[in-house]
């Protein structure tokens, strides 16, 4: 399964480590199982309901030793952006992710709309505003397109993908997309990790077929892992064109395998 020895693991957050407030079989002691094995591990994400701060502090509450420089995440590939671009933005966000754009400029009229997993904005109003920003110029940044994520109770919810793809639509305007599957998302971490010159040594692990294995992760070259947690459903390997290099019940089997390779 593993054509060389694998050296770097990048891992998806939700789905894959926990699910909401709860840690997916063995998780914590299969992370310390790759450190003690001198492999590199960097996370990426697309969780943008929470700050990077608030999301760090989750993650160590439920038992996750890490480093807050190891945590990439699609909220603050957002900022970046908006930062590059000088936005004056209007933000689709959940409360306690907006916390993290408190010192950019937020008024109007808005030179771009941002759309992340913001369950409580994604009513009429609130897209109707988006909308008529877009009709006046406004550009439109899809944190990512992921179609729907695991509740913690097992259940699916609908993610930020149809929303982002209504505003298209409405607006006739197509989004920049700036988290998984990005290829420059992956080699923010991968460059972090001193391996951008050899991914095929590193390893993709995600729950999503297409958000985390697919795209860039693909067109890089990574190993593609995919785990059967989180969002993942019977057959989701065989159900798009992105084919997993492995398939496996979790994370710590995963780091089993990858260990004694």
């Amino acid at each position: 399964m593993f054509k060389g020895k694998i050296r770097g693991m990048l891992l998806d957050l939700s789905g894959t480590l926990h699910i909401d407030n709860i840690v997916t079989p063995r998780a914590v002691e299969a992370l310390a199982k790759l450190r003690n094995a001198g492999i590199t591990v960097r996370f990426v994400t697309n969780s943008t309901k929470t700050s990077d701060e608030r999301l760090y502090r989750k993650l160590t509450r439920l038992g996750f030793a890490l480093d807050r420089s190891e945590v990439f995440t699609s909220l603050s590939a957002a900022k970046r952006l908006i930062v590059q671009h000088g936005y004056r933005p209007l933000l689709l966000l959940e409360d306690d992710a907006l916390e993290q754009f408190s010192d950019i400029d937020q008024s109007a009229p808005y030179t771009a709309v941002v759309v992340g997993l913001a369950p409580s904005k994604f009513d009429y109003t609130h897209m109707n505003e988006a909308f008529g920003a877009l009709l006046e110029g406004a550009d439109l940044v899809g944190i990512h397109r992921a179609k729907y994520y695991a509740e913690s109770e097992g259940k699916l919810a609908m993610g930020p993908g149809g929303f982002v793809a209504a505003l298209e639509y409405a607006a006739d305007k197509k989004a920049t997309m700036v988290g998984k599957p990005v290829k420059e998302f992956y080699e923010l971490a991968l460059r972090d990790m001193d391996m951008l010159d050899s991914p095929e040594a590193v390893a993709m692990v995600g729950d999503d077929v297409l958000a985390d294995l697919g795209g860039g992760a693909q067109d890089l070259g990574l190993v593609r892992l995919l785990v059967r947690t989180g969002k993942y459903r019977a057959g989701d390997e065989t159900k798009s064109s992105v084919q997993p290099d492995g398939v496996f019940d979790t994370f710590a089997d995963i780091v089993d395998a990858v260990v004694a390779a």
